[in-house]
């Protein structure tokens, strides 16, 4: 990355101001996108979806526990694995400890795996994480959210994922989806977004576009490289 040129404080601040400008009106189109999102029609949810979890068996209505609103994050980590993926890992550093807040907003939170709920119990151990992750495995809640592919069908050719047909390069895939519960128990999809639709949800990688170097991935392999599990940093 090329430094920025130095400046005098007068010429920081004027252009400070001009890029003030230009967040403000970034996050009223914000705020608008937000709202449209809000309106989107509701899918009313027919399939009877039960989970493993650390408190049993759940059905996706269970999930909800005392709120209306439910979020997923569709977590990669196939039936296995030695290990969670390693982006999926970084964006649970997020989220682990925030899901009381999200309560506090009428939101369940958890986290889903097409693993046995015994894999999942021993990596999220090994993390040392909070948060509700429940197994989907043995379920079609994965594959109908598009978030789980076949052998044959990645054989085949490009898989749907991110509502088109893609090359992906491992049978799980990330994503979130949201639901809603209605006063009678039905369950509604409302949202689900994957790819970089998740980008917004990644708390560090937030804080690091504010850095003069920002992400500062362009000249690696592939983007995310760098990443390693929490655990598996040299420092």
């Amino acid at each position: 990355m090329a430094p920025a040129r130095i400046a005098t404080r007068e010429e920081w601040l004027k252009a400070r101001l001009d890029l003030l400008e230009q967040e403000k009106a970034f996050t009223r189109q914000r705020d608008q996108l937000n709202r449209k999102r809000r309106e989107l029609p509701m899918v009313a949810v027919d399939k009877d979806y039960v989970f493993e979890g650390p408190d049993g068996k759940e059905t996706l209505a269970d999930l909800f526990g005392p709120c209306s609103q439910l979020i997923v994050q569709h977590f990669m980590y196939g039936k296995g694995w030695s290990e969670g993926c390693p982006s999926c890992s970084f964006w649970a550093d997020g989220f682990d400890g925030t899901t009381i807040h999200m309560r506090h907003r009428d939101a369940s939170f958890v986290a889903a795996s097409n693993a046995p709920l015994d894999e999942i119990e021993a990596y999220k151990q090994r993390m040392g994480w909070r948060f509700k992750w429940v197994s989907s495995y043995g379920t079609d809640f994965n594959r109908d959210y598009h978030v789980t592919f076949t052998k044959e069908e990645m054989e085949a050719g490009p898989v749907y994922y991110n509502y088109k047909q893609t090359s992906f390069p491992v049978e799980e895939a990330p994503g979130i989806s949201i639901f809603y519960k209605d006063d009678k128990g039905g369950v509604f999809h409302t949202y689900s977004c994957y790819a970089r639709g998740l980008d917004m949800l990644n708390t560090a990688y937030h804080y690091i576009d504010l850095l003069p170097k920002g992400r500062d991935e362009d000249g690696l392999p592939y983007t995310m490289s760098w990443l390693r599990r929490h655990d598996q940093y040299e420092d």
